[in-house]
């Protein structure tokens, strides 16, 4: 189990590499489906991956110019503070609510991921000074979460960095992996105060899953990332749908895999035929009002 942990865990980390972030969700169900972990040791061992991980990719992305420190900085400091108090929390919650509370991240991070689009070339925004009482509030309440749960956030640190200080997508994501690894480093000091971590598994893992997020960012050229992201989407929805499976109620996790199914026929039907039922609907509902 450990050789496929090992693998699983590089696997994890090219999805990182490829589409900057996201693949950080699989980490908790990997540790504690297929290494065995409990939820609270999979998700400190997990903030350990994204923390690492994402430093790495903070590295490569300002030297590339696409990281803005003010922001980053400012965000993060206040995410920390909340990372660690999530760190601290997370040890009073069952195991099984924090897995429901895992799923339900891994839901949304799939349907951010699967609205995304390829956005059309257009003038940069005009950067400007980051409110610092929204970075805090914003900042402390992801970083809160972060350490509660084990997941990065980047899909929610992403579209709140390019709102908040005007930055384009390519430094918003930069400036976000600096963000992640702070909350996560800091969630995992808050964790590691109340559980033991089997720390050589964890640096294993760590290792797979950087090597992996290297390799993935040498195939950026190669692979459509929106393809990718898609497919990554609807399989983080599946894994979503076991979790919620076995920790709730099966009828509750085959209730998820059927809209996920419904979902997924939609959205082929509509991306192949000109004429949607549905969308054919939304319009007629739109002119009326």
């Amino acid at each position: 189990m450990i050789a496929l942990t090992v693998v699983l865990a590089a696997l994890v980390g090219i999805s990182l590499g490829l589409l900057g972030g996201g693949g950080s969700i699989l980490m908790v169900p990997l540790l504690t489906y297929v290494a065995g972990m409990d939820a609270k040791q999979a998700i400190a061992t997990s903030l350990l991956v994204v923390g690492v991980t994402s430093t790495v990719s903070t590295v490569s992305h300002a030297r590339a110019g696409r990281v803005q420190w003010r922001s980053g900085l400012l965000f993060g400091a206040a995410g920390m503070a909340g990372a660690y108090a999530g760190g601290r929390l997370g040890h009073l919650l069952p195991g099984s609510l924090l897995l429901i509370a895992f799923a339900v991240m891994m839901i949304a991070s799939a349907v951010a991921m699967l609205r995304r689009r390829r956005t059309p070339v257009t003038p940069a925004p005009a950067p400007h000074r980051t409110p610092i009482g929204k970075a805090l509030t914003l900042g402390a309440a992801v970083g809160l979460l972060t350490g509660i749960i084990g997941a990065g956030g980047g899909f929610i640190v992403v579209p709140t960095l390019a709102l908040l200080a005007g930055l384009t997508m390519p430094v918003a994501v930069g400036t976000s992996l600096l963000v992640i690894a702070m909350n996560a480093l800091a969630g995992l000091a808050g964790q590691v105060t109340t559980l033991s971590v089997d720390w050589k598994m964890a640096a294993i893992v760590t290792a797979a899953a950087v090597v992996g997020s290297l390799v993935g960012a040498r195939l950026t050229a190669r692979v459509d990332a929106d393809v990718l992201r898609a497919a990554f989407g609807w399989f983080v929805l599946v894994m979503a749908s076991v979790i919620l499976a076995e920790q709730v109620h099966p009828v509750v996790g085959i209730a998820v895999a059927g809209l996920t199914v419904a979902a997924g026929g939609y959205r082929y039907a509509c991306s192949r035929f000109t004429w949607c039922p549905l969308n054919r609907l939304w319009s007629r509902a739109a002119a009326a009002t």
